[in-house]
């Protein structure tokens, strides 16, 4: 799909000597991450990235961008700082403000992260002091962001094809976002717990009867929001054709489906692919593997999980199909599209940058 083309993007103008210093900013490891931020906006503008592409790859506003752009076209490197404010001027020796943002980087001896207090005694500030610290850089040593890279050899091919559909959908088409919710437990709470008050938080029993499972299979119609479904006990090759039976049959004839699908090996079975050969107007786009974030229903996977599933009690597979089903059919008599907004782009850098952290080639 070719792209469409606007007003050609003007990039920042920087000398030599500002892309030097501003590079050294943002290579540094005690810089603070205010002005690292701000130092990659003006390098990604200088680059040739427009507004939106430049806040969408730092995940911030384009407002922001467009205060440092001006700022920094205005005064310069100076444009990055923070003015003077009133008030009480910081009374820690800038050496030791440097020690608690090294140190917070390597783990200290037999513990695997720095708390508050440890870091406080080990460089001889108050924990309060590192508290401001760590939150003035954005140093969060508590918390852990998980990943998966994707080895698919032919991941940049397969991510363009479905972001592709997202944002430039076909003409006279319906594109589906289709995947099975598997393993929905019927949990019953072997007591009734207290509902939410003013004063107290709702309370539930940890212990619990399993009644069985059931698996859903959803199809989330990417230009409307709705959703098409259906359960089933198992999800093998024969539940998943069935389901794909039943998207041929309450579709309109005429228009082609593309189906947007993950890698699961039911997915590729041959009595499913002999079925798709037959049917030439459903065409499937898999995405990359381990790749599951880019298949729009999972966001409403989720949703359906936090709403139904996690907080409900269920004396029956019955009762979970009929909770489920509810839903389903609530959220198709508002449904609300959920939209690809993440520049592809920027994604790719990321991975990019993840792939040579770990020393590993850029597929």
């Amino acid at each position: 799909m070719l792209p469409i083309m606007g007003r050609p993007i003007e990039p920042l103008i920087i000398s030599a000597e500002q892309r030097q210093e501003l590079e050294r900013i943002v290579n540094a490891p005690t810089s603070e991450q205010r002005l690292v931020r701000r130092a990659r906006i003006v390098l990604l503008r200088a680059d040739g990235r427009s507004q939106v592409e430049t806040a969408n790859a730092i995940e911030v506003n384009r407002p922001v961008v467009i205060r440092w752009e001006r700022s920094f076209a205005k005064l310069g490197l100076a444009g990055l700082e923070e003015a003077d404010g009133r008030g009480r001027k910081p009374s820690i020796p800038s050496a030791k403000k440097e020690k608690v943002l090294v140190q917070a980087t390597q783990p200290p001896p037999n513990r695997t992260r720095w708390s508050v207090r440890t870091m406080a005694r080990q460089v001889g500030v108050s924990p309060a002091s590192v508290q401001r610290i760590w939150a003035a850089n954005e140093i969060k040593p508590h918390l852990t962001r998980t990943f998966k890279l994707s080895r698919d050899p032919n991941f940049e091919a397969k991510f363009w094809d479905v972001i592709g559909l997202y944002l430039n959908p076909p003409d006279r088409a319906l594109v589906l976002c289709c995947d099975e919710k598997s393993q929905c437990q019927a949990l019953e709470r072997t007591q009734p717990g207290l509902p939410l008050g003013l004063g107290h938080i709702r309370t539930r029993t940890h212990d619990y009867i399993r009644h069985g499972t059931v698996t859903l299979f959803a199809a989330l119609n990417y230009l409307d929001g709705k959703i098409l479904s259906t359960t089933a006990p198992k999800h093998t090759h024969v539940e998943w054709l069935a389901f794909l039976k039943k998207l041929h049959r309450q579709t309109p004839a005429e228009p082609a489906l593309h189906l947007i699908v993950d890698n699961y090996a039911t997915h590729k079975h041959p009595v499913v692919v002999e079925w798709l050969k037959q049917h030439p107007r459903i065409h499937v786009h898999f995405t990359p593997t381990s790749s599951s974030w880019m298949n729009l229903v999972e966001r409403f996977f989720r949703q359906l999980t936090d709403d139904v599933v996690r907080e409900g009690s269920f004396a029956s597979v019955g009762e979970l199909i009929t909770a489920i089903n509810v839903h389903l059919a609530h959220h198709n008599l508002s449904p609300k599209p959920y939209r690809w907004k993440a520049d592809g782009a920027a994604i790719l850098e990321k991975i990019h940058r993840a792939r040579l952290a770990r020393g590993g080639s850029n597929v």
